[in-house]
């Protein structure tokens, strides 16, 4: 990736994928690359879908990643990992957060939450790494630090030093928030190499 990369994150509304998207991109952009990134937020307030795209290189001109050309993957939920199997391709990164949260047609028992989706992805060709974001996020005392703790899962496979991301949190977050999101950070790295 050190030439640069397409990075998509999903999940549903109220999960942080804006600001995960936002520290990865500030990230990319203080180790030298051009970044181009863009949002859709769907119906996001209902607990809908939401995507970021994110592209990085020594020069992007557009911020949208087609079908079949994400090198990485970072699902704050897992049937949303399942929803964007369409924009990877073999070989790609696919980090998963373990949490299930059932969209509205499963919590009114008109569907079933998938079964073995972890395993779909892998038999579609993909370097699947599981993350019990929610667990990290319990353990160093800030719940809301789930996609923080994303961000570090997804930097081991980036060519970023950690302490480009860490400056980063330092630079961006309310001075409130900045150690527990570090912790996160970091936490969420090494959950990801386990």
């Amino acid at each position: 990736m050190n030439r640069g990369g397409n990075i998509l994150f999903s999940g549903v509304g109220g999960q942080g994928i804006l600001l995960a998207s936002e520290l990865t991109a500030q990230a990319v952009l203080a180790a030298g690359f051009d970044a181009k990134k863009s949002e859709v937020h769907g119906m996001a307030q209902r607990g809908g879908s939401v995507e970021a795209h994110l592209r990085y290189g020594k020069k992007v001109y557009s911020p949208l990643i087609e079908p079949g050309k994400a090198d990485i993957l970072v699902a704050f939920e897992m049937m949303e990992a399942a929803r964007y199997l369409p924009f990877l391709h073999r070989g790609s990164v696919a980090v998963v957060n373990t949490q299930k949260i059932p969209p509205p047609s499963v919590a009114l028992g008109q569907s079933r939450y998938p079964e073995n989706i972890l395993n779909e992805l892998s038999s579609a060709g993909l370097r699947v790494t599981p993350v019990d974001a929610f667990a990290v996020a319990r353990q160093v005392g800030e719940l809301k630090s789930v996609n923080v703790a994303m961000v570090g899962a997804l930097s081991i496979f980036l060519e970023l030093g950690e302490d480009i991301f860490l400056d980063v949190i330092e630079r961006t977050m309310k001075p409130a928030f900045r150690e527990v999101n570090k912790k996160a950070f970091l936490a969420g790295r090494a959950a990801a190499r386990a």
